[in-house]
């Protein structure tokens, strides 16, 4: 099987505008992995699917991943003059900057044609607020339908030119998305029928304070 290194530059011959950049695993798997922009996304797709030489028929795994906003701390050595006059000094300098959060969607490819994989592709969404839309690959690979349904219900990616985009896990009222990092549960469990344990400490802040029982009157003689 070619390496991620390979299948990118065979891509980028294929595809000119297209964006494709490797992304490493430094783990001991070392599964590294192809970031597509979505113009191109499905496009890609298709050609990884019916290359001959790739084949890349099965998609058997649809993951989504929470990135939030993170403060990234750069140190660089930098040479600055001596006021003494002296030799240059080298210092160290200390720079922040914050990092943009956004929503991921990861896609595990398997040829079972040519008995190789797998490869990986990486989506992501412009933000985690209102740019939240990445390219459905369902229509390439029709095991990715109900996986992207779970990542939309779970995490909030939208997936265009999904055939059926709904909730598959959560109900249609349900607020939010369970699997974001910033993610905070209700305590009113207003669906939990029998509330016990933790739920039922933070249910009972919500249920009305029950007056006390007055005590048992002794029967006269």
């Amino acid at each position: 099987m070619e390496t991620v290194e390979q299948l990118r530059d065979r891509l980028l011959a294929r595809f000119p505008g297209a964006s494709v950049t490797v992304i490493s695993n430094p783990s001991p798997s070392a599964q590294h992995s192809l970031l597509l922009d979505h113009a191109h996304a499905r496009e890609i797709a298709l050609y990884l699917r019916d290359e001959p030489a790739l084949k890349f028929d099965q998609c058997s795994n649809v993951t989504g991943i929470d990135w939030p906003e993170k403060e990234i701390t750069e140190t660089t050595k930098v040479t600055v003059p001596d006021p003494a006059g002296g030799p240059p000094k080298v210092v160290a300098q200390t720079t922040k900057r914050r990092e943009p959060g956004y929503l991921e969607v990861v896609y595990h490819l398997y040829s079972l044609a040519l008995r190789q994989g797998p490869i990986i592709l990486r989506l992501r969404t412009g933000n985690r607020a209102d740019a939240v839309a990445v390219p459905s690959l369902t229509p390439v690979w029709r095991s990715c339908e109900f996986q992207e349904r779970e990542v939309f219900d779970l995490f909030g990616v939208t997936f265009e030119g999904h055939p059926d985009l709904r909730r598959i896990l959560m109900w249609d009222g349900f607020k939010d998305h369970p699997m974001r990092r910033d993610y905070a549960e209700p305590d009113d469990y207003e669906w939990e029928p029998t509330p016990h344990g933790d739920v039922l400490a933070k249910a009972k802040k919500h249920y009305p304070e029950k007056p006390a029982a007055e005590p048992a009157k002794e029967a006269k003689p």
